[in-house]
């Protein structure tokens, strides 16, 4: 049950706010039309039916109690010019010795049970459903009193005058709630727009707290953590900077003094490693420095891409490559290219055939890369985006890597708010699928 309960319920802050005043509302009108119903209308009801029933026992009274015809045209006209009910005697005539409605239905059950009251004669009532009056025929001595009277009489017309008063008020309230629940709701979710915005690394300037006083605080609270978190990426970038220069000096000088020695089995060995050292700390540097400070900008997917494969190509490596139209995205040109690079570049090295595809889906910009690799065991995925993380048995580890590209590849994917899965290829090898939301 609760399960159900959750399900029909509102997600949405504003949904559960209006259900919350809502859902008050509409118990108060059903109380008060209950209490209407039950305490007002029902005794209307019977003042109106009484009030009717008693005319036509005050006009059936002076029908019997007429002896001439005088007498019977004066209480003929009585009952039309003062009790605006126009009347007629059949005399002689004599109906069943029955109290029923022969044709139509009256707008008011309490009717009956008064002329049982106020006549306590044998009568038949006519009403017809598309008519605006129901005739009364009673059986008086001298024949049949015939009393056509107007249906409105029986029923007050302040209850419809109650009903579009409650409906129509409730209605105005909902819409006054309705505006002003939005206006509350708007700044929450231009908070969370920013939010997600700056962990996507977009530029957020323009938000300013706005709202209600809690909002507000959230809001302010917020942009105090982007200052110290952009504070504190602009202090790495910069102990990044000088910790490039510093070390990639002495590197500098010992690959001179090495040129300087001559080539021998030695030199050629300490070589190696001064480029080994040199190739490591690129690669801990592109980890640490991650995005730096680059912006956000409509890109062209397809074109980034495709010059991507290119510039591969050139290396006498196949790569089959598909785009599914012009793709653009708000991202970091210099930050995705490398991470798709990585991705190809892993895909060419350890695959004889890599199959590139980026497209288009509802809601969001999916990139594909394939190969017919060795490819990574499915217990081992998740393990490969840790930083410094090699294989021994999946992945050639001659490569001089670090173990620091999918690391790189996963930073840049969730800094665009996005997603990178490793699956089994078609051809047996390796799927990276990366996905950046619309």
């Amino acid at each position: 049950m609760g399960e159900f309960i959750k399900r029909i319920l509102p997600r949405s802050l504003l949904g559960r706010s209006l259900m919350i005043l809502v859902v008050p509302l509409v118990l108060l009108q059903v109380i008060s039309a209950y209490v209407f119903y039950e305490a007002h209308w029902d005794k209307v009801s019977q003042y109106l039916a009484r009030g009717l029933a008693g005319d036509v026992g005050a006009v059936a009274d002076m029908v019997r109690a007429a002896t001439t015809e005088e007498e019977l045209r004066r209480a003929l006209n009585i009952s039309h010019n003062r009790f605006n009910m126009p009347a007629s005697l059949r005399a002689g005539e004599i109906m069943s010795n029955t109290k029923e409605i022969i044709q139509g239905s009256i707008p008011d059950p309490f009717f009956l049970s008064a002329l049982d009251e106020r006549v306590g004669l044998p009568y038949h009532i006519i009403a017809p459903e598309d008519s605006k009056t129901l005739t009364i025929e009673v059986q008086l001595t001298q024949g049949i009193l015939s009393v056509t009277a107007l249906r409105k009489r029986l029923f007050s017309s302040t209850t419809y005058v109650f009903v579009i008063w409650m409906v129509g008020s409730s209605l105005l309230l909902f819409g006054v709630a309705i505006i002003f629940m939005r206006n509350q709701v708007r700044p929450i979710r231009r908070l969370a727009v920013a939010a997600d915005a700056f962990g996507k690394r977009q530029n957020v300037e323009r938000f300013k707290p706005e709202g209600a006083r809690e909002v507000r605080q959230a809001a302010t609270a917020f942009l105090k953590m982007k200052a110290r978190i952009e504070r504190q990426i602009e202090q790495r970038t910069r102990m990044l900077a000088g910790v490039s220069h510093d070390l990639r000096t002495p590197l500098t000088r010992m690959k001179l003094q090495l040129a300087m020695m001559g080539q021998n089995d030695d030199t050629k060995d300490l070589s190696d490693d001064v480029s080994e050292m040199e190739h490591m700390l690129e690669g801990y540097l592109a980890f640490a420095r991650g995005e730096g400070g680059e912006d956000t900008v409509e890109t062209n997917l397809s074109e980034l891409v495709e010059s991507i494969v290119t510039t591969i190509r050139r290396k006498n490596i196949t790569i089959d490559y598909h785009c599914e139209g012009q793709i653009f995205l708000q991202v970091r040109p210099n930050a995705f290219k490398r991470c798709v690079t990585n991705l190809v570049e892993n895909a060419a090295r350890y695959g004889e055939h890599v199959s590139v595809r980026i497209g288009k889906r509802t809601d969001y910009i999916e990139v594909t890369i394939d190969d017919d690799g060795p490819g990574i065991s499915e217990d081992m995925r998740d393990e490969v985006f840790k930083p410094f993380y090699r294989l021994d048995q999946s992945r050639n580890v001659q490569t001089g890597g670090v173990g620091l590209g999918l690391s790189i590849v996963s930073d840049v994917v969730r800094s665009h708010g996005g997603d990178v899965q490793l699956s089994t290829s078609p051809q047996n090898g390796l799927r990276a699928r990366l996905r950046f939301p619309i």
